[in-house]
């Protein structure tokens, strides 16, 4: 027999699993099912339930391809609209005081992913850290990050930051029902991976989520995705386009259209996009000037930005993944020349930027100064990257620079400015096992996850070092998870990992054994310097 365990949240009694080391709850609602009327509006609050809800299973992962929502090797889960849910896996054994909480968020470029997954319920880092793990699901995609505000008329209105929104009230949901789990609401670490990294740095330039959590561990993120609104509205037109909807009809159409019609029509305008324009991604939160006033990196530049101690950092090789299973980034050499070419009018202005720095002189004040200074910067740019990667226009190096230019150039940018505000610390992640090696991927985007959880020891893990590595895959995993789990509890890692500052660029190379460098891969670093995405045309 199935042993069961009952908790009395705000909203009703939930129904979880009482395992033999962890109590999981799953697919618990947050905020009500953004269907009908619901459907691209901001959550709204759950409607309160009598007796009790069976929280032991799975509900739908959020709308998607459902290659996407995968969580077995044969399996899928069902996706659907009603997906504003979240899981609690919490220790069995007995605490003296309310538990760390530790909230994830999944990645999946916006588009895809689910807190289903199984390595993402945290039980392992549960049970070492004696914390509590909670992941969360949000809207993905058509439904969670396109601006249709645009079509928004008296009788249906269309909120912009959709997946964003959903990410606060999750946060708001812990805050008001966690301590009837055991854990403490003035102790909470938002983590996330990739575009989950994303969603951690734009709350902390959220201001609705200011007080909901107490520091921030972001791995893998493409720091500058962030779309203005302008080039959101565009986009969204370019949706519209593939639904075969025209402006004046949007309204009623995108509230009555199936919901897998109109996923459809934005994955493929994004495909579109990302052939086009490499380096761009254009399904991420908005700065729409309301729920999200700017952008984050602009956030963290000016200070802004919620001032808790953060962990950054990115994987040594990010783009490898990418290049073997979804070929999205500017790894080939015609989308690095494409990018390459763009760079310079993407380049930031002001008084400490790489533009004026090498001019010599003031910020240039006419439209044809600023295109001098422009052009005679930009031919540099490209001259300077290319010579910071021996070997490009080679794959090895071309993928380099893919991977650095969309995770690690953005993180360096957010590292630096909130390093003048608040404690930071900075990593890159190296190890890799030997079969990891050997299949060319070394240490790619995601491989990250299994130590951070813990899975070391799992099936998955175990094949990952049939070639050997096991020992120095424990060894990192130990690595992450003490300094993760010291963080969570404190807000500081491990006494050996020292503060990043930007005189000093402390860096802990998570490796077997780990070191600490200072200004890892400093030519790359100032060869990027200035450098951002090309807005959307």
């Amino acid at each position: 027999m199935v042993a069961t365990t009952d908790i009395t949240t705000a909203d009703g009694v939930v129904r979880g699993l009482r395992g033999r080391r962890v109590s999981r709850w799953r697919s618990i609602p947050f905020a009500a099912a953004p269907v009908g009327a619901l459907r691209f509006r901001a959550p709204r609050p759950v409607q309160p339930w009598s007796g009790v809800r069976d929280a032991t299973d799975f509900g739908y992962a959020a709308m998607q391809h459902r290659d996407g929502a995968r969580i077995g090797p044969q399996q899928s889960q069902p996706t659907g609209e009603d997906c504003l849910t979240l899981n609690v896996t919490v220790p069995n054994a007995p605490s003296s005081a309310p538990r760390p909480v530790m909230v994830f968020i999944h990645g999946g470029g916006y588009m895809i992913g689910t807190s289903a997954l199984r390595l993402y319920s945290g039980a392992r880092l549960a049970v070492r850290g004696d914390v509590i793990v909670v992941s969360v699901n949000y809207r993905l995609g058509a439904f969670g990050y396109v601006d249709f505000g645009e079509y928004s008329t008296p009788e249906s209105r269309f909120d912009s930051n959709l997946g964003l929104r959903d990410q606060v009230a999750a946060l708001e949901w812990v805050r008001r029902n966690i301590g009837a789990f055991g854990g403490d609401p003035d102790n909470v670490t938002i983590f996330g991976e990739s575009a989950g990294a994303h969603a951690v740095l734009t709350l902390m330039a959220t201001p609705a989520a200011a007080g909901l959590f107490h520091r921030a561990i972001a791995q893998s993120a493409p720091a500058d995705w962030a779309p203005s609104q302008a080039e959101a509205r565009l986009f969204a037109r370019r949706c519209l386009d593939d639904l075969g909807i025209a402006p004046g009809d949007a309204a009623e159409a995108l509230r009555t259209a199936p919901a897998n019609d109109i996923r459809k029509a934005v994955d493929r305008a994004v495909a579109r996009v990302m052939r086009e324009q490499p380096g761009l991604f254009p399904v991420a939160p908005v700065v729409d000037g309301e729920f999200l006033p700017a952008a984050p990196v602009a956030a963290f530049a000016d200070g802004t930005a919620h001032r808790v101690p953060l962990i950054i950092g990115t994987n040594r090789d990010e783009a490898t993944l990418f290049v073997r299973f979804d070929d999205t980034l500017p790894t080939t050499p015609d989308r690095m020349r494409w990018l390459l070419h763009h760079v310079d009018q993407a380049m930031e202005l002001g008084e400490d930027s790489p533009v004026v720095t090498k001019l010599g002189q003031s910020m240039p004040t006419s439209e044809e100064r600023l295109h001098q200074a422009l052009a005679e910067f930009g031919a540099d740019v490209e001259s300077r990257l290319t010579g910071a990667y021996p070997g490009f226009p080679g794959k090895r190096a071309t993928v380099r620079m893919g991977g650095d230019f969309t995770f690690w150039r953005p993180s360096v940018r957010v590292m630096e400015a909130h390093s003048r505000y608040a404690p930071t610390y900075a990593y890159r992640y190296d190890f890799a096992p030997r079969a990891v090696q050997l299949s060319g991927f070394g240490a790619t985007h995601a491989l990250d996850l299994i130590p951070v959880f813990g899975a070391v020891d799992s099936s998955f893990g175990r094949a990952m070092t049939a070639l050997g590595g096991h020992r120095g895959f424990r060894e990192v995993s130990c690595q992450f998870q003490d300094n993760w789990l010291a963080f969570a509890r404190t807000g500081a890692p491990l006494p050996s990992w020292p503060v990043y500052t930007e005189e000093q660029r402390a860096t802990l190379i998570i490796d077997s054994p780990s070191r600490v460098e200072r200004d890892p891969e400093r030519t790359k670093r100032l060869a990027w310097q200035g450098v951002r995405i090309p807005a959307l045309t």
